[in-house]
């Protein structure tokens, strides 16, 4: 009997899982140094007591730590998954959305910044209701937190890929458990506990990719037999300028709709905007958001190359196609299986990143 291609990837899968007990170990720590921080700053400090520090951190956060938070909060599993997926199959011309990130992180920074500096204000929402009524402010937070809500579910459904490759865990499951870790650290710790719960994770998702090119380059012999096999197999292309808008991706489409998406989230979204009024001053702030660039653009490049590291490994046999996995993003889950599963830690610190 013929299996279907969810039989098939089930099997394959659930036959090559590799967490051993090293890895449980490093993803144990990682998810108790979470709670860890959320604990830290609840006992620590005014021990959240008042608003002002719950959800604005006393307005006296440092540049750093905020800008890997900006960075962090919008970059996930989604990210690492999702980027090297599409690389690996339709080649770096995707990565050219950085060019706009540039002139629109001057507009938010010059822009929008200074308004809700001005205002003080703990939410973004504040200024519609100033500028136009409390109506107006009520239907942005509603739409806001349908969006947040659909938001999380995808950010949530990303890491329990692979866990479910990785563990045997069921995405409801995964889902669950990942889900309350967070919501735990959070609400004790508030945004202080945010903050640095994204610089740790951060450090994560860096170490995650760091490690998949570093074992991609030992078994190719280096970085430029990987860049090699990209350019002789069309995965090395930065710009298309034709009007086409059936074309996947085009110099024009990743400028301006890159660029307007990402001031979407670095000008008004809420997330970015209580972030940035941690922040002693606009001036500070503006520091935190161009260093946060700068991290982004680290992140976006290193998961366009894991890309291509995982395409070097399998451009000979592609395992969508042979029906070893069923999407692209299992294509980084799959190569940790078949790479990484032989050091020990390696696999447990992909997972947690």
């Amino acid at each position: 009997k013929q299996k279907t291609a969810k039989e098939t990837r089930s099997v394959t899968m659930a036959d090559h899982r590799t967490l051993e007990v090293w890895d449980y170990v490093v993803l144990i720590i990682t998810l108790l140094v979470s709670l860890g921080i959320g604990l830290y700053f609840r006992c620590t400090g005014g021990k959240q007591k008042t608003a002002k520090e719950y959800l604005l951190g006393d307005r006296n956060q440092s540049v750093l730590p905020v800008a890997i938070s900006l960075m962090a909060s919008v970059m996930s599993a989604v990210t690492l998954l999702g980027v090297s997926g599409e690389v690996y199959m339709y080649g770096t011309i995707f990565l050219t959305i950085i060019i706009s990130y540039i002139l629109f992180t001057a507009v938010a920074a010059y822009l929008y910044l200074p308004v809700f500096f001005k205002l003080q204000a703990t939410s973004a929402y504040e200024y519609l209701e100033r500028r136009f009524s409390p109506r107006v402010r009520i239907a942005a937070s509603v739409l806001y937190t349908l969006q947040m809500v659909l938001y999380m579910g995808i950010v949530l459904y990303a890491p329990t890929i692979a866990l479910e490759a990785l563990t045997g865990l069921s995405r409801n499951t995964s889902t669950l458990f990942v889900g309350a870790v967070c919501t735990v650290y959070s609400t004790i710790g508030g945004i202080k506990a945010v903050i640095w719960t994204d610089v740790f994770q951060a450090g994560l998702m860096y170490a995650a990719l760091f490690s998949v090119i570093g074992v991609a380059a030992w078994d190719q012999g280096g970085l430029l037999p990987i860049w090699r096999i990209a350019e002789n197999h069309g995965r090395i292309q930065f710009f298309d300028f034709t009007p086409d808008p059936t074309v996947r991706h085009t110099t024009w489409a990743l400028f301006f709709g890159g660029g307007f998406t990402f001031l979407s989230v670095y000008a008004v979204n809420q997330n970015q905007v209580q972030r940035y009024m941690t922040m002693k001053d606009h001036k500070t702030a503006v520091r935190s958001l161009w260093f946060s660039l700068a991290f982004l653009y680290l992140l976006l490049l290193t998961c366009g190359f894991a890309g291509l590291c995982i395409f070097s490994a399998y451009y000979t046999c592609d395992p969508v196609k042979n029906g070893r996995i069923s999407s692209l993003d299992q294509l980084m889950p799959l190569f940790v299986i078949d790479k990484m599963g032989k050091v020990p830690g390696l696999p447990g610190l992909f997972t947690a990143g």
